[in-house]
């Protein structure tokens, strides 16, 4: 039966017409042989190729049987060979055939009925039953993605996400619900037909001086993945591990201004620890459920640790929720060169890595890929504390913000001491890095301007954002 298989000429991308011939003829040979295999050939195609299995990715044909009981293990035997076939196998008997339900989808579906999240929404019985038994090149599955969107319902009034991806190819092979929340979460971007552009040129920023009067702390974080290993909800420990060794390796070369000390949580000193916590640097455990649902607190802390520079201005945390998360900040006023700061050390450690062959996830719809659909595009997240003291307890301040696109860390007056305020952006995707970061820096110049009126009891309503 191998010789027979073996005979065939396969190229590396098969069509079924280019062999045809060919199988046909060794394959009535098999028939032959074999009266217990009944099979027969059929054109099984994915945008004209063959279907390729992920366990023989050189090459695969996909076949259709029909068998006797006896003939069980011959299939099972093929499937497992050598020789890159991939078997679909159908066991067909005269009378009713009994469900498995334990493999069964229809009864694998997930009780979404309370919950408010985006998967919830996007997430039909037709999809799950689709992707079921559908795995990314690397072996994730749909339930390694939505688990954690099972495991916890959403806010009521803040509508979660629910959903995450467990390798670069997750946001492809299950497009059909990935791309659904994205709409939802992003809302704006459409991930079918517009494209994402990144652009790190902090040079091209205006105004990133902000006022030192108003401002106490500006800072800027994002987000990357290594291509070729898996996501922190399904990569395993030896990926983990071999992700902090290319990081730590790209880390402890930067230079200049950005020269620093990595610290592994697993071998780190208590005095070590301490010391990062007093700077408020260290990250535990996770205790959300969300981040726990989703996987990534596994094998706590082995493979994870901590990247500061000598003066203490940029922070990696590497294997957090995605395989790096990087930090800029300072404590004055100056984004334009926290901004900075942050393009050069993301193109040195891309530098360090691709002389080592190795190159962060990205493409041309989603920007860069990272755990979180939320966070795709540029990842970014600004930060600057603002002190409003007036302004925040002005009824229309959050109408305000909405306007600008900007967004507090916290909700509610009561939550902002002596009206100092924690303001961000609410886009990551369809803008890029300049883009997002011009857009803080005007929108709280906007602010300031509108808190020194107030403070001269005088009005605000030329400054307002039209409609408010």
């Amino acid at each position: 039966m191998w010789k027979l298989l073996n005979e065939v000429k396969w190229p590396e991308t098969l069509k079924l017409s280019d062999i045809w011939p060919d199988v046909l003829s060794r394959y009535s040979q098999l028939a032959t042989r074999n009266s217990g295999l009944k099979a027969h050939m059929r054109n099984v195609q994915l945008d004209g190729l063959l279907r390729r299995n992920h366990h023989c990715p050189s090459k695969a044909v996909i076949f259709e049987e029909e068998i006797n009981p006896k003939a069980v293990w011959a299939v099972s035997a093929l499937a497992a060979g050598t020789f890159g076939v991939y078997v679909i196998s159908k066991l067909r008997s005269s009378g009713p055939r009994k469900v498995n339900v334990i493999n069964d989808p229809k009864h694998n579906y997930p009780d979404l009925s309370r919950h408010n999240n985006h998967l919830s929404g996007c997430l039909s019985p037709s999809i799950y039953e689709r992707y079921f038994d559908v795995t990314t090149p690397n072996g994730v599955t749909l339930d390694q993605c939505i688990q954690t969107g099972v495991d916890n319902a959403g806010h009521p009034y803040n509508s979660t996400v629910g959903l995450v991806a467990g390798d670069e190819d997750s946001y492809e092979v299950f497009k059909d619900l990935f791309y659904p929340v994205i709409q939802a979460k992003l809302v704006g971007f459409d991930p079918y037909t517009q494209e994402h552009t990144n652009d790190l040129d902090a040079s091209t920023l205006q105004g990133g001086l902000l006022d030192s009067d108003y401002v106490i702390s500006t800072r800027i974080r994002t987000s990357r993945s290594i291509r070729g290993f898996r996501l922190p909800p399904t990569c395993n420990r030896a990926e983990r591990r071999e992700v902090e060794k290319i990081l730590s390796n790209a880390l402890e070369k930067l230079d200049g201004s950005l020269s620093g000390t990595y610290y592994s949580l697993k071998s780190m000193t208590h005095r070590e620890e301490s010391r990062l916590i007093e700077d408020n640097f260290y990250f535990d455990k996770p205790t959300s459920s969300l981040v726990r649902s989703a996987g990534m607190a596994r094998d706590w802390p082995d493979g994870r640790g901590i990247f500061h520079n000598d003066r203490k201005n940029f922070l990696v945390w590497v294997n957090e929720e995605d395989h790096a998360r990087l930090i800029s900040m300072q404590n004055d006023s100056d984004l334009e060169v926290v901004f900075a700061r942050l393009c050069r050390a993301l193109f040195q450690i891309e530098t360090e890595m691709k002389r080592e062959g190795r190159q962060f996830m990205h493409s041309k719809n989603l920007g860069y890929i990272v755990t979180c659909p939320s966070n795709l595009g540029t990842g970014l997240k600004i930060g600057v504390e603002v002190k409003l003291p007036n302004l925040c307890t002005d009824p229309r301040f959050e109408k305000i913000l909405r306007a600008l696109h900007l967004e507090p860390k916290k909700l509610g007056c009561s939550t902002w001491k002596d009206g100092v305020v924690d303001i961000g952006n609410t886009e990551r995707i369809g803008k890029t890095e300049v883009q997002l970061v011009q857009l803080v820096a005007n929108g709280v110049r906007k602010l300031v301007e509108m808190e020194k009126r107030l403070s001269s009891n005088e009005p605000i309503t030329t400054l307002l954002p039209r409609g408010i």
